[in-house]
């Protein structure tokens, strides 16, 4: 049993270094899995996409590239411009009147760049991001470990060789439990979600017993095994949980601004990544909550929960904050603030200690630490931290001096080092034989009437995660060729000249089979007057 744990670890680390031979964990057939359609295949896109500015060149990743190669090639006072104006952002001059004058001036020209080859190439890469998502997009490998409805596996992208975790939810077992809507919600927040504080959703596909939600791989273990499982005492020094904690508010900030409640901050759902940095993972209770509005819900974990969600009471936000609370003081403390770990007590106890008992402090707590803490464990909302500020809390939170040696714009750029890295040749998991399987889901039939559901959560790739992906593995620079001095290569040849092949002295000869995707088809006359070259 030692030697399968043993294997399947060998597996997975090797295919997070990336294999033995220099694709990195690309499939041999990765140029030919991504190879662009012929323009002409794809041009009616230009009439189903958002091609304003505003998307394509600030939200698009693979559209900013292309824009910028534009820009550098065709227009070199814009490039000028691109380039002051990255300057500007990364030193931070937002409310510079120049750099709003250039932004504006490149926006109001920017319709040449969608007349250029360089936005035909956006369009292909733009065909290649929606094509279908199956289970043969990936290959799966160990079992990191089990959410509510099914395991959660290590998984590769066969075209890139980018690693992730794949969320498998059973569809008998989302049956059974009724889950379908909270199924649903999960998928289309982490869909609205791109923050490096957070846990992204990159893919969503079904296979014939599952819905796989494909998210960003947490290579480095939960909190909680860095709190109680990483030798010596339980419990992190103050600079460690300070780093940490910072990350998570910064997460929680963006969750906030979305108008998303998280209500399940905990341990275990902060993940580290390969670098050190923390996401908050599992939004399987979170909820959006339009503004103006309140929820109510007797939703999370015993312990961390706040009074006003034990209690049933209508609220907004600021449950998040007093479970932030609870997780920075079992960080400091290695011990939950109202649940010794192991303890068994009963639900109704915990809840009790939550609603009236005050929390002890330890000398492992420096001034500033008990008094954050303090203040987040409020049982009040209306005297708790950040939980009178609305989606606005985090920058309640981001005053307190336990934050005063941060610099926060720095540490929101991912640019603070991380105060502890994971051992690459590690793996920061359950062995696979110690995490438990789930039992058979009997007498549940799937139907016609589900299948509704499954195309609503069955969306493919997610743009800007997809993108990201494209650039970070070296596809995009790969792929990304034109023809000899800037010219349009063969597959972006808006009219291109029939030839009929000469069969020469071998006609029975074979022919190399051409992709369907690659071959020419007429274009709608209405769509070639904006496409002349710019």
């Amino acid at each position: 049993m030692e030697l399968e744990n043993i294997v399947a670890n060998t597996v997975y680390l090797k295919a997070r270094e990336g294999g033995s031979d220099s694709n990195k964990g690309k499939s041999k057939k990765w140029r030919k899995i991504l190879q662009f359609p012929h323009i002409s295949q794809c041009i009616d896109l230009i009439n189903k996409i958002d091609v304003r500015y505003e998307y394509v060149v600030d939200q698009q990743p693979i559209g900013k590239l292309l824009f910028e190669q534009w820009c550098e090639v065709k227009r070199h006072e814009y490039h000028r411009c691109v380039k002051f104006l990255d300057i500007a952002k990364r030193y931070e001059v937002e409310t510079d009147e120049q750099r709003l004058e250039l932004a504006n001036a490149i926006k109001k020209n920017s319709w040449e760049f969608t007349n250029s080859m360089y936005f035909h190439r956006y369009l292909q890469w733009k065909w290649l991001e929606a094509q279908p998502v199956t289970y043969k997009t990936f290959r799966m490998y160990r079992v990191l470990g089990k959410g509510g409805f099914g395991e959660v596996c290590a998984c590769q992208v066969r075209a890139t060789g980018k690693m992730y975790a794949c969320k498998k939810l059973e569809k008998k077992r989302i049956k059974k439990r009724k889950g379908e809507a909270m199924v649903l919600i999960e998928k289309q927040i982490l869909q609205k979600i791109n923050s490096r504080f957070v846990v992204n959703l990159a893919y969503a596909y079904e296979t014939k017993d599952a819905l796989c939600l494909v998210l960003t791989i947490m290579n480095g273990g939960d909190l909680k095994f860095h709190i109680y499982n990483m030798g010596g005492e339980p419990g992190l020094d103050i600079a460690r949980a300070r780093f940490y904690a910072a990350e998570v508010v910064c997460g929680l900030d963006h969750l906030h601004q979305q108008g998303i409640v998280y209500r399940d901050c905990k341990p275990e759902n902060i993940l580290l990544d390969d670098a050190g940095h923390v996401r908050i993972s599992d939004l399987g209770l979170a909820v959006d909550i339009p503004e103006g509005e309140f929820v109510r819900g007797r939703v999370g974990t015993v312990g961390y929960m706040a009074p006003e969600v034990i209690d049933n009471e209508r609220y907004t936000f600021s449950p998040d904050w007093f479970s932030f609370g609870c997780l920075l003081y079992e960080m400091i403390e290695g011990q939950a603030p109202f649940r010794a770990r192991k303890e068994k007590v009963k639900r109704e106890e915990v809840d009790r200690r939550v609603k009236s008992d005050q929390e002890k402090y330890s000398s492992k707590f420096s001034e500033d630490a008990k008094s954050l803490c303090q203040q987040l464990l409020a049982k009040s909302p209306a005297q708790r931290l950040g939980g009178k500020a609305g989606r606005y809390g985090a920058a309640v939170v981001k005053q307190h001096a336990f934050f005063q040696s941060l610099n926060w714009r720095r540490l929101e750029a991912g640019m603070v080092e991380p105060p502890f890295v994971p051992d690459p040749h590690a793996v920061y998991a359950k062995d696979v034989l110690d995490i438990e399987q789930f039992s058979t889901v009997k007498g549940v039939n799937i139907d016609e009437n589900d299948s509704s559901f499954y195309s609503k959560f069955n969306s493919g790739c997610v743009s800007i995660p997809w993108q990201n992906e494209m650039i970070e593995t070296d596809c995009f620079r790969q792929l990304n060729v034109f023809g000899a001095n800037s010219t349009r290569s063969s597959d972006l040849i808006l009219q291109p000249v029939t030839t009929t092949e000469n069969e020469g002295c071998f006609p029975f000869r074979r022919k190399k089979k051409q992709l369907p995707r690659t071959k020419p088809i007429p274009i709608n006359p209405s769509l070639l007057p904006q496409m002349t070259e710019s």
